[in-house]
């Protein structure tokens, strides 16, 4: 605060007598102005640093940190900064129009890498079926390779893809066919984007001019009233938690799986054991989104699976297989279960209005138990010492009244 002399112009002021130095005391620790009380400044996000043992310190403050991410909104650009992951793995919100949607939880971090290819999508109530009035809610977690771009493609346009398939009369068809055309459209997007990135003589992230060997896993989720859809294309993985109990709603592509290693066969192609198995001793998955030098070999075609819902259940994890390399199914479900039900009775959290691009659509903040759930996941990956990004997000399926 500036210094104030409140005595006559004329006068001469005295900055070294001991009441000139009191009077300034005075003003410095003045806390209210008369009739106004003084308003606490916004603190903006902390700054995720790549370095796990720094994360680590940065969310022993509890979830409140990752909810400020969560309120933060999505990524302003295409291009993160590395040394802020916080801004790669901001999930986009959508509106919500009527009724309950499923609370969620997401924590997601750089961990050992040195840039952030993690990224979330979430988007309650994103389409419905006009037949039922029933609402339809999308979870996503993408993890790319090679750079971050098409994982931010697949952040930004794959669930409005799939809500275009189901909005199709063609949807009633089958799960499977909206979801396979989904993700080839998607494909085919970031192909010709790639294009014309090369023909722009364009330099990624990572300065490398290859940007055709640039790609994303996807795991999608869309839940309705009485079913689970999970589409998986890559080594992320979906894992519902019923009654305490873990059940796989994806496989992971690997390219030593037996049914994946014939088909890559059947291609021509060969998969070469570098530090494990890989896709012509390059990627260490089959099936991915881009990666368009190694096509057919890697294909963009989803496995989808389709599980009715149940009273038992407890919740639906997605993550990427930065989680899942160092931590078991019933590790992460009982994880999981322990945070909801020590949450049983938790108060709802209130309903926030973001501001700046959001300003003025109503969102609800994710789920305390949840958050706590994900956070939890992701602290303790770092804990078993995973070299890769961590991306966790748990969605509390149990029926409420």
């Amino acid at each position: 605060m500036p210094e104030i002399c409140c005595s006559d112009a004329s006068a001469t002021c005295q900055p070294s007598s001991r009441e000139a130095r009191r009077r300034r005391i005075e003003i410095r620790c003045l806390k209210v102005v008369e009739g106004e009380e003084k308003r606490p400044k916004l603190r903006s996000a902390p700054r995720t640093s790549r370095h796990s043992d720094y994360v680590v310190d940065n969310c022993a403050a509890g979830t409140e940190k990752a909810l400020a991410f969560l309120s933060s909104g999505p990524a302003k650009s295409e291009t993160h900064d590395k040394h802020t992951p916080a801004d790669s793995f901001d999930p986009t919100y959508s509106p919500v129009l009527a009724g309950q949607y499923p609370k969620f939880g997401v924590a997601s971090v750089c961990g050992r890498r040195r840039d952030m290819e993690d990224a979330v999508a979430i988007h309650p109530c994103f389409c419905g079926d006009r037949y039922t009035s029933g609402e339809f809610h999308y979870f996503g977690v993408y993890d790319g390779h090679g750079c971050s771009h098409v994982v931010v493609k697949c952040k930004d346009r794959l669930h409005e893809l799939v809500k275009e398939e189901l909005e199709k009369q063609e949807w009633t068809k089958g799960w499977e066919g909206a979801m396979e055309r989904s993700f080839s459209r998607m494909d085919q997007e970031v192909i010709a984007w790639n294009a014309n990135v090369l023909e722009a003589n364009y330099r990624c992230e990572l300065q490398s001019p290859e940007c055709d060997a640039v790609g994303s896993t996807a795991v999608i989720a869309v839940l309705t009233a009485d079913k689970v859809i999970v589409a998986n294309c890559g080594d992320s993985r979906a894992v519902l938690c019923r009654n305490g109990k873990p059940i796989p709603l994806s496989s992971d592509h690997k390219p030593d799986r037996p049914d994946e290693l014939n088909r890559i066969h059947e291609a021509r192609g060969r998969v070469i054991y570098w530090d494990g198995p890989r896709v012509l001793g390059m990627l260490a998955m089959s099936r991915a989104i881009g990666d368009n030098y190694l096509k057919p070999y890697v294909t963009c075609v989803p496995e989808v699976t389709i599980t009715d819902r149940t009273s038992e259940d407890d919740c639906l994890i997605l993550a990427s297989d930065g989680l899942w390399d160092v931590v078991s199914n019933e590790t992460a479900c009982g994880v999981a279960r322990m945070c909801l039900r020590g949450r049983n009775h938790a108060p709802a959290r209130p309903e926030v209005a973001l501001e700046g691009e959001m300003e003025g659509v109503v969102m609800k903040m994710s789920d305390k138990a949840c958050s706590d759930a994900s956070m939890l996941l992701m602290k303790l990956a770092l804990a078993k010492h995973s070299t890769d990004n961590v991306s966790v997000l748990v969605v509390d399926l149990r029926r409420r009244a």
